[in-house]
């Protein structure tokens, strides 16, 4: 078994006080931290997602700009690329990240396989070249970019588990409605504390 995982946006901008803030956004990347620290060991790579968005266009519609955001296909203006907002969150341990994935690059994106490493590459072709089989999902935001990146990965072939406790959303019906669609999907649903220390 070759795993990965997925740190999905676990940005200023997701957490409290951000743009788009989420409740439990930095006690998230707290709890990955402390994951990490105990189970450096057991994965082949780590790769995290930030959105990366362009600061002189609407980023294809994504930003709201001639209306008020819909919150679901547009948005306050967020994550834009070089800015503190899109830097990630300061209690994340940046320093165990492997693999940095922008995505949003002018266009909306939501999953981690929308983006590219920083030299080009896609994340499947990064997952291939290493063999990787098991992705573990977590991040920001449970019912948006989390569910997105958890649905390509089993969509992609990979074994998929979200870990419910390192993910925050942005409501809790939302959230608990898409952690149903991605059991629907084979995608396991499981705790940190299921993982054995390595």
């Amino acid at each position: 078994m070759i795993s990965a995982l997925f740190i999905i946006d676990v940005q200023n901008d997701f957490t409290e006080g951000g743009a788009l803030g989420v409740a439990g956004g930095t006690a998230v990347a707290e709890g990955i931290t402390r994951y990490l620290v105990a189970n450096r060991g057991r994965y082949d790579v780590v790769v995290a997602s930030r959105d990366w968005h362009d600061g002189t266009n609407d980023n294809g519609g994504h930003f709201a700009v001639d209306a008020d955001p819909d919150y679901v296909e547009t948005w306050p203006v967020h994550c834009v690329g070089g800015t503190p907002g899109a830097d990630y969150h300061p209690a994340l341990a940046a320093d165990a990240i492997d693999v940095h994935v922008k995505k949003g690059q002018g266009e909306p994106a939501y999953s981690i396989y929308d983006g590219v490493a920083g030299d080009g590459r896609g994340v499947s072709v990064l997952l291939d070249e290493r063999g990787v089989t098991h992705v573990d999902v977590v991040g920001i935001a449970t019912d948006y970019c989390v569910r997105a990146s958890a649905l390509d990965a089993a969509r992609d072939g990979r074994r998929v588990r979200v870990l419910t406790d390192l993910v925050a959303g942005v409501a809790v019906e939302s959230s608990e409605r898409s952690l149903r669609e991605l059991a629907g999907e084979g995608v396991r649903i499981g705790r940190s504390s299921d993982t054995p220390r390595s």
